[in-house]
């Protein structure tokens, strides 16, 4: 360090000036100061930065916020045009022929009558009932002779059922059925022996 009295050139931590005995002063680091004027404009710059971006942010908030606002006073407007007539309009069109073409596709099947056949006495007679699920409902009362009664009906698909009364059975109604499928019309026999009255119902699940 040098003593500005003497211009003697001391060590560098010499507090006194080993040849005149000065106090020495020590010069101010330029680099420190150099630094410390850097970190100050920094320090400055980031602020005015982030003073920036703390203005766009709040101006694009405000501005998100008029826009939503102003969608949302636009709205009513909208739902209460003409425009919505047409709409309603259509809906209530829609749903008022609804019924008619949900009565059509959920019709429930049902047994329907196809051919109802009656008589009395003895004989026969011979039937051709339509291809499809068929039921086949049959009643008889016989006479009251003490003989053998009977009322049968037998398809040409080996279907049959009946109804008879013995020479110790009691005079009374008597009734039986059938159910069966076939992809083809079936004839039926119908034979019916003494009886006061008889009936035989067919029915086609449709």
């Amino acid at each position: 360090m040098k003593c500005k009295a003497c211009g003697y050139e001391n060590k560098s931590k010499a507090k006194f000036c080993s040849k005149c005995g000065n106090p020495l002063e020590s010069t101010p680091n330029v680099s420190q100061q150099s630094k410390s004027s850097n970190s100050k404009i920094i320090i400055a710059v980031l602020i005015v930065v982030i003073a920036i971006l703390a203005l766009s942010i709040a101006y694009l908030t405000l501005s998100n916020n008029n826009e939503q606002a102003s969608a949302v006073q636009q709205q009513p407007i909208s739902s209460g045009s003409n425009d919505s007539a047409p709409n309603t309009s259509s809906s209530q069109q829609s749903s008022s022929s609804q019924p008619a073409t949900t009565t059509t596709a959920s019709q429930p099947k049902e047994w329907k009558l196809i051919g109802s056949y009656s008589g009395s006495g003895s004989g026969s007679q011979s039937v051709s009932v339509p291809a499809g699920q068929i039921m086949v409902k049959l009643s008889a009362f016989p006479i009251k002779n003490y003989a053998t009664n009977h009322l049968y009906v037998t398809g040409s698909n080996g279907e049959s059922a009946g109804v008879d009364w013995g020479s110790t059975s009691d005079v009374e109604t008597r009734s039986n059925s059938l159910s069966y499928t076939s992809s083809s019309p079936v004839t039926f026999t119908i034979d019916y022996y003494e009886t006061v009255s008889w009936q035989v119902d067919f029915y086609s699940y449709q």
